[in-house]
């Protein structure tokens, strides 16, 4: 199976390296040639173009930062759809809108080629041992046909339905793990004003009905200080964003989802678009005086977790 990969950024990386680990014959393309001189120098192919790509290889993955990164990547004069051919299968792993999933999809199908939205979830640190969720938005058929390599970039793969389906949950996802790390940071704050051990807080929380995947990982970093997830403000501006406007489009009256935009353009303001996104808490310590720091927590997150190969996620309807 040749397996083209345009995107190669904190999750696309990793991603495209668990491909080529696993005996897929691929080849890459992104915007900055140190990245695709690594993986030339492991035994991947470089593409000059995403045409290039669509023309040589059966499987497609795009992985990158934005919709307009995607819809240029897609419709660019030497983007994939003018190499695109019957048959073969874009799959788009980014975190992006639903209707320009549906938009792109059709420009695919209408040249006889499958789409697919497959986004990730669970963390860099996951991704980088292929044990990173993966939801999967296509026809049944089509999910069949990429199982084999998507259960070498992740552990769960969860068929979701339609396309666009997958993009959807992701956003959803990511809107939860957001207003978990605001109300952890207050939490953290709040308990170091009120004299507690930081450490002790970690432990208490991580043992109670207060844990979540957020706090085994996020709180983590935050205590020590590096505040580095390899996921940066402006990428959660554009998560939530896209969340909420799935709300508005279905008339949903949120209340929470609006507050925590405006909580991080804030701090998007203040410390800039690439800071790290945990450092939100930055807010509070600034407003308080605090310092939300202690010994013993590493400056970032390593999964220990053995490699293996994923599954489908079977939903239960009983």
């Amino acid at each position: 199976m040749k397996v083209g990969f345009i995107g190669l950024g904190n999750v696309g990386g990793k991603l495209a390296e668990s491909v080529l680990r696993n005996g897929f014959e691929l080849t890459v393309r992104d915007l900055d040639p140190a990245k695709t001189e690594q993986f030339r120098s492991a035994g991947a192919s470089v593409a000059h173009s995403p045409k290039e790509i669509a023309e040589t290889c059966e499987i497609i993955v795009t992985c990158l930062p934005s919709p307009s990164a995607s819809a240029s990547v897609m419709e660019d004069e030497n983007g994939i759809l003018a190499g695109l051919s019957a048959g073969k299968v874009w799959i788009e792993m980014s975190t992006t809108d639903q209707q320009e999933v549906l938009r792109l999809g059709q420009k695919v199908e209408n040249l006889g080629a499958l789409p697919a939205d497959c986004p990730v979830s669970g963390g860099c640190h996951r991704a980088a041992t292929a044990n990173i969720a993966i939801f999967a938005g296509c026809e049944r058929a089509v999910f069949e046909r990429v199982l084999p390599l998507l259960a070498r970039m992740g552990q769960q793969v969860l068929h979701t339905g339609e396309l666009g389906s997958a993009s959807v949950l992701k956003v959803v996802t990511n809107y939860l793990a957001t207003a978990n790390l605001l109300s952890l940071s207050e939490a953290l704050v709040t308990t170091k004003a009120a004299g507690l051990d930081l450490a002790t807080a970690y432990e208490a929380i991580r043992i109670s009905s207060g844990n979540s995947f957020v706090h085994e990982t996020e709180s983590q970093v935050i205590l020590n200080g590096s505040r580095d997830i390899n996921f940066t403000m402006d990428l959660v501006i554009k998560d939530i964003s896209l969340f909420q406007e799935i709300a508005d489009r279905e008339n949903v009256p949120l209340e929470i989802s609006p507050l925590l935009i405006e909580i991080f353009k804030d701090a998007q303001n203040k410390y800039g678009p690439r800071e790290w996104s945990p450092n939100v808490i930055r807010r509070l310590e600034d407003s308080t005086g605090l310092d939300v720091t202690t010994g013993g927590f590493p400056a970032e997150i390593v999964d220990d977790e053995p490699e293996r190969l994923g599954e489908e996620v079977v939903v239960s309807r009983k």
